[in-house]
């Protein structure tokens, strides 16, 4: 990526883009934004500019959409656990409340798969929600999921259309992860791509470069949106969110180059996450330690509760506490609203070198050592005898 972006097409200047930009975004980008989306998220017909917005970033589109859909103290249902950021977006301007669809990792007959989202779920969420006498307009969905990693198939994303559509509900999606699926036998469905989607004017796409792309220093984000009326209200926060004319050029330069994308960095970027994900999904294998296997997006969504004890989310902050003293960013689950404690995100998506160890994995020494597992290893032992020696002296105290 930085060699592309170090080409000669890249370094353009005019006095236009030395200007103030459109508030909407610059047209040449806008005009390129939609034919990538149309190829990308496999449109059917051709996406038009005028419905694209682009300003600084996912996290200033969700949070001006939220304030053009909503009044404040109104609210959006959004299943959890979830991408935290939201939380703070759904505040920034408009104080929306978030409503949680609490998932559950048990797998039952009722619910075959850990996490999984349903209608009923949904229902169920929505009339609690009313008969507190809160005001619902609209569902937050995440399509790849943060940080589950569930790719929702095609059928499961029409039926919360169809729930949305009941209800007059807005629908938000966020797609950003749409071109990090790197296990070849899970497709991605855009709700772009569907034929008929059941209530277009309430349905609002948001994607952007910096998780598929890496370039979250571009601060670039990206509304698709069919109803014009809610294009034009958050174009109006270009104002304060627009993205400065050079930028919006070495994207536009960027999305442009499909051969590169497709040829050179999509393979490179999907066969690397792969590797990375297999490599740290067989050391989590090999500790025992349950983890949700999905194959998409940049993180692994882990089940360290046999490590808590007693199981809380005190405990859990603990844990996090001691990762954080080992150097180690382990996210866990209480930022991502999850109603069960014991739940951690490892991001895997890293350079070789930062995550292997260098002794072979049953050869765990007792040396320092630099590298991401090798930590990960050593704090779980210490919190494994650490549980040992309180067991102990709970058992002598009885």
């Amino acid at each position: 990526m930085t060699e592309r972006l170090s080409q000669s097409d890249m370094n353009y200047i005019e006095d236009d883009l030395l200007q103030y930009p459109d508030w909407r975004g610059q047209p040449f980008l806008r005009e390129e934004v939609a034919q990538f989306l149309t190829y990308y998220c496999k449109v059917p017909d051709q996406l038009d500019p005028e419905n694209v917005v682009v300003l600084n970033g996912c996290s200033s589109v969700f949070s001006t959409l939220a304030m053009v859909l909503c009044d404040p103290g109104e609210a959006f249902l959004i299943p959890t656990p979830f991408y935290g950021g939201f939380a703070f977006s759904a505040c920034l301007y408009s104080k929306v409340e978030l409503i949680l669809v609490h998932l559950d990792s048990e797998v039952t007959d009722a619910n075959p798969c850990p996490f999984r989202l349903t209608v009923d779920k949904l229902e169920q969420a929505l009339l609690e929600a009313r008969l507190a006498g809160k005001k619902v307009r609209g569902l937050i969905l995440i399509n790849p999921q943060n940080p589950l990693g569930d790719v929702y198939c095609r059928d499961s994303l029409q039926e919360y259309l169809k729930f949305a559509k009941r209800y007059n509900l807005h629908v938000i999606i966020d797609e950003i992860y749409m071109l990090s699926v790197f296990d070849e036998s899970i497709t991605f469905h855009s709700v772009l791509s569907m034929d008929s989607l059941p209530d277009p004017n309430r349905t609002h796409v948001i994607w952007g470069t910096s998780k598929d792309f890496g370039i979250s220093g571009f601060r670039f984000g990206v509304l698709y949106t069919h109803n014009k009326e809610v294009a034009s209200a958050v174009s109006s926060f270009g104002y304060l969110h627009g993205i400065s004319g050079i930028a919006q050029h070495k994207l536009y330069r960027l999305l442009q180059d499909r051969e590169w994308i497709d040829k050179v960095y999509l393979p490179t970027y999907r066969s690397r996450l792969q590797k990375a994900h297999g490599y740290v999904t067989q050391k989590l294998e090999a500790l025992g330690i349950p983890f949700l296997n999905r194959g998409s997006g940049l993180y692994i969504w882990i089940n360290l509760k046999s490590y808590l004890d007693p199981c809380t989310f005190e405990e859990e902050l603990l844990l996090h506490r001691r990762f954080l003293d080992h150097k180690l960013m382990l996210s866990r689950g209480k930022t991502y609203m999850c109603k069960e404690p014991g739940w951690f995100r490892v991001t895997f998506a890293e350079k070789p070198l930062w995550l292997k160890e260098e002794t072979s994995f049953g050869e765990w020494t007792e040396q320092k050592n630099t590298r991401a597992m090798h930590r990960f290893y050593h704090v779980l032992l210490e919190q494994k005898q650490d549980l040992i020696v309180k067991q102990l002296e709970d058992a002598q105290r009885e």
